[in-house]
């Protein structure tokens, strides 16, 4: 299954809306703005990256745009919804990346009077595939005009979950951010050690290689990314 998804990415997907003409990604060369990027490309659409050293020419990249989508760290998604809001106009879909929803969604629904949805993509950027990884949708206004953007994602192999903005960042203080915090503190914890990693895998029993897996890809990956999931979560740990 996994490999009839990857092969047709690589000859393309089909277009669920010809309508669309004009898709800007703001931080589309991040990686997983880069990935949604390559994947709407694969489906036919024309795609714009708006990055950080581009606001100087923001109105040129954002006119005429049929849908916007925000893919920046954490700490940075308020900020640039608030930047766009002289170029959005009622015809456009805005949406975001964002792995926390309930700020990003308020904001979006605030500065933008057109279509907004919020999406979490529950996967990195290393994936060889979209199938059967989730995104998790929460709407905002008008899903009308954007249900064929979630189902040109379920062509792409995805499943789409569907939940409210408040009710998606509470699940994701236990899925995500507390998991990252206990990764990071074991991860932190064996690199202070003296200890010889190639003796403890040795021994290890599968669960534990596992585990010792799972702090490795941590560590291997964006560190802005994770401190950014942590910390949007960190007062809910102690339970406030």
């Amino acid at each position: 299954m996994r490999e009839s998804y990857a092969n047709e990415n690589q000859f393309g997907f089909k277009t669920i809306n010809s309508d669309i003409h004009k898709i800007v990604i703001v931080g589309g060369y991040g990686k997983l703005g880069g990935l949604f990027a390559r994947y709407l490309r694969a489906s036919g659409y024309p795609i714009s990256i708006l990055d950080r050293e581009d606001w100087a020419v923001a109105e040129s990249i954002l006119a005429n745009a049929d849908v916007v989508i925000v893919s920046v760290p954490i700490n940075l998604t308020l900020e640039t919804i608030e930047r766009l809001k002289p170029y959005l106009t009622e015809n456009m879909l805005l949406a975001d990346l964002t792995s926390v929803k309930r700020e990003p969604l308020a904001k979006m629904l605030e500065v933008h009077s057109g279509a907004v949805l919020g999406l979490h993509p529950m996967f990195g950027a290393d994936i060889a595939s979209m199938a059967k990884q989730v995104v998790v949708r929460c709407d905002g206004r008008f899903p009308e005009r954007y249900e064929w953007l979630l189902e040109q994602i379920q062509i792409w192999g995805a499943k789409i979950y569907q939940t409210n903005a408040t009710e998606h960042d509470h699940n994701m203080t236990y899925i995500q951010a507390l998991r990252h915090f206990s990764t990071f503190a074991n991860g932190l914890h064996l690199s202070k050690q003296p200890i010889n990693l190639a003796n403890l895998l040795a021994l290890s029993s599968p669960i534990y290689r596992l585990e010792l897996a799972m702090i490795g890809r941590l560590f291997a990956q964006d560190a802005e990314l994770y401190a950014d999931i942590i910390m949007d979560k960190s007062e809910k740990f102690s339970g406030n």
